[in-house]
């Protein structure tokens, strides 16, 4: 018991040097944000109302509570109970002690927003809940104790027989008709399902926009390009195997391609969305074989900065004054008409929203039979052992070189796209940063999986537009979650099934049992 008490202890400690920093960096602030944005409430505010900080740290004590007993199952309701007593006081006296030195600064009004940007006198009263410093202090102490062991409660809770055999009664009763669902789907009906979920996707596609507005209709419709571009380098690193961090320049390429011939300056060419973004995808995949040619039969690290390069070419040569007269320089390439279809102009982002998930559409079906070919199986066998590959008869220079053009073609109509939709395309827009957020949200999602990017590109592209409360920390949460990415789920988050072979098994010879007979 001495021992899980120091263990608690410990874990309170823990969780009080992270609350100190939550408070240091007014992460809470942002919490208690969210929470009033979640509650209907608008505007409320960069300094919350009390009640909101009462609530973070509800929050918090509950989740101390629940992890004071972790992996402790031996131990008797009132030990259990204790432990987290234990922990969550740990955590509140640590509490209690920053808010005695904020109400310290407070009372004497002493000035560190020069070191502590965050702390002014309206937060720290607002961490103390408006209260005197030493009631606010107490408060916070109390609401930390009562949180932990109503977490510690409803763990214990959670264990007994009865709630177990509750939740699994639950989800064998989700299984079941999980299980009917799929029994359905493929007999007769298996033909009117498909049918059905189609239909029932495509009315969803096309009712949702409407209702979104135009900032979430952007949202999305950034998430959704960022999906195609990850799908095409999905070709390229997750099927072939080929590590590419220049890739954002097929995406230059096609961007370009419809900002040059489809803006009245500096050419004053107007071609039409249609031709432009075909021309730019064509493009896209002729530059993909042309980089490919004299590069291929590098590996690893060294195609890895070849193609780094040639990404920074693109954006040096498309920055520089030389081509100002033909790329529009540093200042890029405005006034970029819109689509039209069927003569009605297609220019609000409702009517792009519609577009990128049709080019969404396209590409996740194209991506998908190329996988499921006999290409898919060539580069996937090059992705594993390109020697063994090579030696079994596949091809390797051409289908590295087949997965590169196709990639970039994905690069080139995400692009074309792009340009139309925010009418302006430049250089600063295709940086080595934007090819490491592809990389990055394909790592995150599952390397070689349609669901694994398109969660990625949601993680990495929406939730931080969702999220904007915590913009300052953006970098800092991106590094969390690739390091946790790397120790947890190494695979990503939707990990791609490798394909499995399972070997014929031969009968067992029948033995004649006169034979057998004469041997013995």
């Amino acid at each position: 018991m001495k021992n899980s008490i120091r263990q608690s202890i410990r874990t309170g400690v823990t969780f009080g040097i992270v609350h100190i920093f939550f408070i240091l960096i007014a992460f809470n602030s942002m919490i208690s944000v969210l929470i009033a944005k979640l509650s209907g409430i608008k505007n409320p505010g960069e300094i919350p109302a009390p009640k909101f900080y009462i609530a973070y740290t509800l929050l918090m004590g509950l989740w101390i509570g629940i992890a004071a007993l972790n992996k402790k199952h031996s131990l008797s309701v009132g030990k259990k109970l204790l432990l987290s007593f234990t922990t969550s006081l740990t955590t509140g006296l640590m509490a209690g002690v920053l808010d005695v030195l904020l109400a310290i600064i407070l009372v004497n009004k002493v000035f560190i927003r020069d070191f502590l940007t965050v702390l002014s006198f309206d937060f720290i009263k607002a961490t103390l809940f408006g209260l005197s410093p030493v009631m606010g202090t107490l408060v916070t102490v109390l609401c930390f104790v009562a949180a932990g062991v109503a977490g510690g409660a409803l763990t214990i809770l959670n264990r007994t027989e009865a709630v177990q055999k509750f939740w699994k009664n639950i989800i064998s009763w989700f299984k079941k008709q999980i299980e009917k669902i799929q029994y359905l789907s493929r007999g007769k009906y298996h033909l009117l399902w498909q049918i059905g979920g189609i239909s029932l996707l495509a009315l969803v596609a096309i009712l949702l926009p409407m209702q979104w507005g135009s900032y979430w209709n952007y949202v999305f419709g950034t998430v959704g390009l960022y999906v195609i571009l990850g799908l095409g380098l999905n070709i390229i690193v997750g099927l072939s195997g080929q590590l590419v961090l220049g890739y954002i320049a097929f995406f230059a390429i096609g961007a370009y391609t419809m900002a040059l011939l489809n803006a009245p300056e500096p050419h004053n060419l107007v071609w039409g969305f249609w031709p432009a973004l075909l021309l730019g995808v064509l493009l896209s995949a002729l530059s993909g074989i042309l980089l490919g040619l004299p590069i291929m039969r590098l590996r690893g690290d060294y195609l890895a900065i070849v193609t780094l390069g040639f990404g920074e070419i693109i954006r040096i040569l498309l920055k520089s004054d030389v081509l100002t007269n033909f790329t529009g320089g540093p200042r890029g390439i405005q006034n970029i008409k819109g689509p039209m279809f069927f003569g009605i102009p297609f220019n609000t982002e409702v009517d792009f929203v519609y577009l990128i998930f049709a080019g969404v559409i396209l590409a996740g079906f194209v991506y998908n039979r190329l996988k499921q070919s006999r290409t898919g199986r060539a580069w996937l066998s090059i992705r594993e052992d390109e020697t063994v590959a090579r030696a079994t008869g596949v091809d390797t220079i051409k289908y590295k070189l087949l997965a590169l053009a196709i990639g970039a073609a994905f690069a080139g109509l995400a692009g074309g796209i792009y340009a139309s939709r925010n009418q302006f395309t430049g250089p600063d827009e295709h940086a080595l940063m934007a090819s490491i957020n592809v990389l990055s949200l394909i790592i995150v999602g599952g390397m070689g999986n349609i669901p694994g990017t398109i969660l990625g590109a949601f993680t990495l592209k929406g939730l931080p537009e969702i999220l904007r409360e915590f913009a300052n920390f953006r970098l800092l949460a991106f590094g969390a979650l690739l390091v946790f990415m790397m120790l947890s789920r190494p695979d990503g988050l939707i990990p791609s099934s490798r394909p499995k072979y399972d070997p014929p098994t031969e009968p067992a010879p029948e033995i004649d049992k006169k034979e057998a007979t004469h041997g013995k």
